[in-house]
């Protein structure tokens, strides 16, 4: 991945802090964004990009706290992810996006509908929710005590962060020191700013808090939305995820059986296939070919 260079990359200064961006393309065709996870980074989608090119530009970005974006110690806003990505889309005079969001980056999909949803062609969301669930909030409280729990605390997460992310499929076919680069890159990443991790999980609580009063902000999101989940998704369970449909006028929902909760990673030949095919018919009732 190290050959892999954005045709355009730069910091957009907001305020106190600069967000890194890369886009790949010439403009010439529709872009598709895909939003980091919480743990992720810009270069974390590289390995993706031949699946969506040339047929679609990407733009991808780091969140503060994320990558080569500032990285204070001070609560962040998911709404402010939002804005810094409508910045960057003017800035490159990018009028619309195709937006796809997997599970943190989920929400910030989720606000971008809510906040933007004139800039968007299509929204497909993946490992996300929007409600409230006792479940979820025990997941971020519990990861949260290892993060401010010290170096040995945070090298015990890191050891069973993927076995609790992936399918059970996915976990058997991977090589076993691939698994332990992947957590060695993530402890190695963090391990000096896990003050980072904490202000991005934090980000989730306003979140939540308002959510209620903005339901029908949600439920006005027109957009065509498609709702990707994984039938062994440990993280959020189906039932979790499925009250989307609920709550968007127009929607579709594919389950990939045996995919966890990263069903673009595990399941990549049925996932990028399933969102060009949306990206392309921008409509739900689009045929996979």
């Amino acid at each position: 991945m190290a050959d892999i260079t954005p045709d355009l990359s730069g910091h957009l200064e907001h305020g106190p802090h600069r967000i890194w961006w890369e886009y790949f393309g010439d403009g010439q065709r529709e872009p598709v964004v895909l939003l980091n996870g919480l743990a992720m980074h810009t270069k974390a989608w590289y390995g993706f990009l031949g699946e969506l090119m040339p047929e679609f530009d990407v733009l991808l970005y780091d969140y503060v706290g994320q990558g080569d974006s500032s990285c204070p110690d001070e609560p962040y806003l998911i709404p402010n992810c939002c804005h810094h990505l409508t910045g960057i889309m003017d800035h490159l005079g990018i009028e619309r996006v195709h937006v796809m969001g997997i599970s943190y980056g989920g929400f910030i999909a989720l606000d971008y509908g809510r906040l933007y949803q004139e800039r968007i062609h299509t929204l497909t969301l993946s490992g996300i929710l929007l409600s409230h669930e006792r479940q979820f909030q025990m997941y971020q409280d519990l990861s949260l005590k290892f993060y401010n729990s010290g170096p040995v605390a945070f090298e015990i997460y890191t050891h069973y962060l993927y076995e609790k992310i992936f399918g059970e499929e996915f976990l058997r076919s991977v090589p076993p020191e691939t698994l332990e680069t992947m957590r060695q890159r993530f402890h190695d990443r963090y391990k000096d700013r896990v003050h980072a991790l904490v202000r991005l999980t934090e980000a989730q609580n306003p979140f939540f808090e308002g959510l209620d009063e903005r339901l029908d902000e949600y439920r006005a999101v027109e957009t065509p939305v498609l709702l990707v989940s994984g039938s062994q998704d440990r993280v959020l369970p189906l039932w979790q995820q499925e009250k989307l449909l609920d709550i968007f006028p127009d929607n579709r929902y594919e389950l990939v059986e045996g995919a966890g909760h990263v069903v673009y990673l595990e399941k990549k030949d049925l996932f990028f296939p399933m969102l060009k095919a949306f990206m392309r018919a921008k409509a739900t009732d689009f045929e996979m070919t």
